[in-house]
């Protein structure tokens, strides 16, 4: 392991991952029982969050300044509309230094859900970054503790966690009526489309960096069994990124 992250690291993702299928069972079980599953679905990635704790520690930064809870804590301004909540940040002496994007999907709908969480991270990375043009991003009661120009751009990073299974491994077939669609995405999986999605979503600087994360819920339940199309898009590489921009920030600020 490097020095950028913690030595347990990937255990530390296989636990995480093993939290998110529980999470994921038991919001089955209350939703079948008339309760309001939903409720706590967004907490079945909350091991990621406590992940992100965790390098952010093993980086030096203080632990009141990486913020993983909360509402109100989590939200930022934006630009298309008034505010964003996030899953993580880390804000240091005024600074905004990185936000994170963490999503999930698990079968049935694989199609709409793709779409829609296509338009999500496309929406919220314009508005993140638009925001951050025009400063939006400055402390809270309005002062200035810098000039506007005297920050790095923050660290905005993306996490899919895919259901691997054959309903998002098997080919998919395409409307083409009016145009040809592009090449790579004739007879793609869906679990692909989320690898082009994500490798797109960095090479076009919409996010710092990110990975895509495909686990059954069998073997990812009980062993935290996971895997990813590439390095590039591993976990490791996501949060190796990350550490990188906290320590030039905190090196920097």
């Amino acid at each position: 392991m490097s020095k950028l992250l913690p030595p347990n690291f990937d255990s530390r993702v296989r636990e995480a991952v093993i939290h998110f299928w529980s999470g994921r069972l038991s919001s089955a079980v209350i939703s079948q029982e008339g309760g309001r599953g939903s409720v706590i679905g967004g907490k079945n990635l909350d091991g990621f969050s406590e992940l992100i704790r965790e390098v952010a520690l093993f980086c030096g930064i203080p632990t009141e300044n990486i913020l993983v809870t909360g509402k109100s804590r989590l939200t930022l301004p934006g630009y298309f509309r008034p505010t964003k909540m996030w899953d993580s940040l880390v804000v240091l002496k005024g600074r905004l230094v990185a936000a994170f994007e963490l999503k999930s999907q698990v079968g049935p709908s694989f199609g709409n859900n793709f779409n829609n969480r296509s338009e999500e991270s496309i929406g919220s990375a314009t508005d993140f970054w638009t925001a951050h043009r025009e400063n939006a991003f400055t402390i809270a009661d309005g002062s200035s503790l810098f000039e506007m120009n005297d920050s790095k751009p923050p660290f905005l990073g993306y996490m899919m966690l895919l259901e691997e299974c054959p309903r998002s491994t098997s080919r998919v077939r395409l409307d083409e009526t009016h145009f040809k669609v592009s090449p790579e995405f004739v007879d793609s999986s869906y679990a692909k489309r989320y690898e082009l999605l994500v490798e797109r979503l960095v090479a076009e600087k919409l996010y710092s960096s990110a990975c895509l994360i495909l686990s059954d819920k069998e073997s990812g339940g009980s062993t935290g069994k996971f895997s990813s199309p590439k390095l590039t898009l591993s976990p490791k590489n996501l949060f190796a990124d990350f550490a990188a921009a906290l320590l030039s920030a905190k090196e920097t600020y």
